[in-house]
């Protein structure tokens, strides 16, 4: 076996992970807003510091951004500037409505690229899409179709 099967062999997922500025408020966003559950996590002294987060057969991971010691960050700018998230799920509809249900803003999903599509902004401004498969016609919105 070349290395590059080797390589391709070993690699098994790959996972996001977002710095945010308020770990609690991030995680409460991600676990009580959108559904994720808690695989992972890193505790000190009672205070998350990391975790891993799961929701279906996606993940991402949080870590709160160091304010102090040789470890300590701050961006340049806007994080998650020039990133999204595409979660690619079997209905984007549903995810929208239960979201919102859950007091999340969401957009109003549209058909674009053959996929029902609705975005959100977590907390630290990351984009995030739940996209799904449709013969929908493009630039359709959800309020032109019956349900």
């Amino acid at each position: 076996m070349d290395n590059s099967a080797k390589a391709a062999a070993n690699v098994k997922q790959v996972v996001p992970f977002f710095r945010v500025t308020d770990m609690e408020r991030s995680e409460r966003y991600y676990v009580d807003g959108l559904g994720f559950s808690m695989q992972h996590q890193w505790v000190v002294e009672g205070k998350l510091h990391w975790c891993w987060l799961q929701l279906g057969g996606a993940a991402l991971m949080l870590q709160e951004f160091r304010k102090q010691g040789s470890n300590s960050w701050t961006p340049g700018g806007k994080v998650g500037e020039g990133v999204s998230l595409c979660f690619q799920c079997e209905d984007a509809v549903a995810i929208y409505h239960d979201v919102r249900s859950r007091g999340i803003e969401a957009s109003e999903p549209e058909v674009g690229n053959a996929m029902w599509v609705t975005s959100l902004s977590d907390p630290d401004g990351y984009p995030i899409e739940f996209q799904s498969p449709t013969d929908t016609p493009e630039e359709t919105k959800l309020s032109e179709v019956k349900e």
